[in-house]
């Protein structure tokens, strides 16, 4: 019984947010509706897209791009209005250009410079001379004895 539950709950294909009184009576626009909303941020959900979003808000985003669909938008301007109001953050995938770039670069670069800096460490550490093996001088044998008595 518990292997059926566990197979039924792995081919369960996703619920998607989308209410029977928001989808387009005509497939083709329904369909490029919503390929346009896998692209687009829940702004509430963060990294969920708004298809698969209960939040209000992207009831509202998901509305939106039918509306544009509907008034004869073609799939990049639907986008294009959506991130003039929203801004890039709107994206799921904000393209690398701009601001964006920095965001795109810092990441690697920040991993480059913390991989760089082991490398240095870890090869000052090999030419690092080698202790003594000598142990304690007696000078400092005594004084640790002294310290001991206190």
């Amino acid at each position: 019984m518990k292997r059926l539950l566990l197979i039924l709950m792995l081919v369960a294909a996703p619920a998607l947010a989308v209410q029977p009184d928001e989808m387009l009576d005509d497939p083709a626009l329904e369909a490029r509706a919503r390929e346009i909303s896998q692209g687009l941020r829940c702004l509430v959900c963060r990294n969920e897209n708004i298809d698969d979003s209960n939040a209000s808000l992207a009831r509202d985003l998901r509305l939106l791009v039918r509306e544009r669909l509907l008034e004869g938008d073609s799939d990049e301007e639907a986008v294009q209005f959506i991130v003039s109001r929203y801004g890039e953050y709107v994206l799921l995938e904000p393209p690398a250009t701009g601001a964006n770039l920095i965001l795109w670069i810092a990441g690697p670069a920040m991993l480059l410079v913390a991989l760089a800096g082991a490398a240095a460490y870890v090869r000052s550490r090999r030419r690092a001379p080698e202790p003594d093996a000598e142990g304690l001088s007696t000078e400092e044998k005594a004084r640790l004895a002294e310290i001991l008595k206190e």
